[in-house]
């Protein structure tokens, strides 16, 4: 799939017409680690697993314990990494084009795409053989199923071609729910899927704000994401229908659930805060789509975006920390 800007087969160092590619291509000064680790995403993986042990001390009702929440999150980071890994070999052409990414290790040679695959491979390989060996055979499945998700349903069939992309392929980050709860239970319930949604609605409202700040990127690289396609206003007004119902799946797990009401009380609230922001947002690009509007009303809605972005990963952290605190009360 290649990008209407750069061919996807272009080799490893090759000297690009675009003044900023050209920047990109100049090596970092940092450990052949450090870049390894780059590869992987690691505040990425750090929010998937924000997911992970909320979801199997609810399956518990209770603390799981130490050694098997260590084998899931180990084999959990492991696919994660895989397929974040996978991600930036397919997306090398766009991501020399991007200033967000510009700096990533396949772009500035730090590493060869060679070298990349067999890690990856490897990586995801392991995760799976993990989660066999130290953990279930079901979570072992889910695994694999992620990394396909992510890898050939987002990045490969979705990311280039719809501006939905992020919806549909936001799928592969709800996973690790469903393989936190499997790890404990063997098994799955209603509970897990409705965790699954909470996630899967989230996904939009965390990353079109972002997408909004970058949208030149994003066009620049012929990644149709929907503000690059879509006005702010109906992207911010998009953004709020799927809050909406994030925060109703957060209060439906009450009843499918044993949580009560610290629980109860904690989604309601950060829902209505969230919910605040996306409101925020529209006001702010409600003005900006106004005849004349410009200059100060645009930093106002990018910092709008750009605080709802950091705000959804502060309600999703919240919410599942709720989520593992109040099955571990007395009362």
């Amino acid at each position: 799939m290649p990008s209407p800007h750069l061919s996807a087969s272009a080799p490893d160092g090759a000297v690009l017409a675009d003044p900023e590619a050209q920047v990109a291509l100049r090596p970092l000064v940092r450990p052949r680690w450090k870049a390894y680790v780059a590869l992987t995403k690691p505040r990425i993986i750090e929010l998937l697993l924000v997911t992970t042990i909320p979801a199997m001390i609810l399956a518990e009702g209770g603390w799981p314990g130490i050694s098997l929440v260590l084998l899931t999150l180990v084999g959990g980071a492991a696919a994660a990494g895989s397929a974040n890994a996978y991600n930036m070999i397919l997306d090398r052409d766009i991501d020399r084009v991007m200033n967000r990414t510009k700096t990533r290790p396949l772009v500035t040679g730090e590493i060869t795409t060679r070298q990349a695959w067999v890690f990856s491979t490897v990586l995801g390989a392991g995760s799976i053989g993990w989660f066999a060996a130290f953990v279930n055979l079901p979570a072992a499945g889910l695994t694999l199923g992620a990394i396909l998700l992510y890898v050939i349903f987002y990045t490969m069939v979705l990311k280039r071609r719809t501006s939905q992309n992020i919806v549909w392929g936001g799928v592969a980050g709800c996973m690790p729910v469903l393989i936190g709860w499997v790890a404990v239970t063997g098994s799955l319930d209603w509970a897990p899927f409705v965790l699954f949604l909470v996630v899967f609605f989230w996904t939009p409202p965390h990353y079109w704000p972002l997408s909004m700040k970058f949208k030149q990127d994003y066009a620049r690289a012929g990644v149709p994401m929907l503000p690059v396609v879509a006005d702010d206003v109906r992207v911010a007004r998009q953004i709020i229908v799927y809050a909406a119902i994030m925060v109703a799946c957060t209060l439906a797990l009450v009843p499918l659930s044993e949580l009560g009401w610290i629980y109860t009380g904690v989604a309601a609230l950060a829902g209505a805060w969230f919910l605040a922001g996306c409101l925020t947002l529209l006001r702010r690009v409600k003005r900006l789509a106004q005849p004349g509007a410009e200059g100060n009303i645009a930093k106002l809605s990018k910092q709008a975006a750009m605080k709802l972005f950091h705000g959804s990963i502060t309600y999703l952290t919240v919410v599942f920390l709720a989520v593992a605190v109040d099955p571990l009360l007395p009362w």
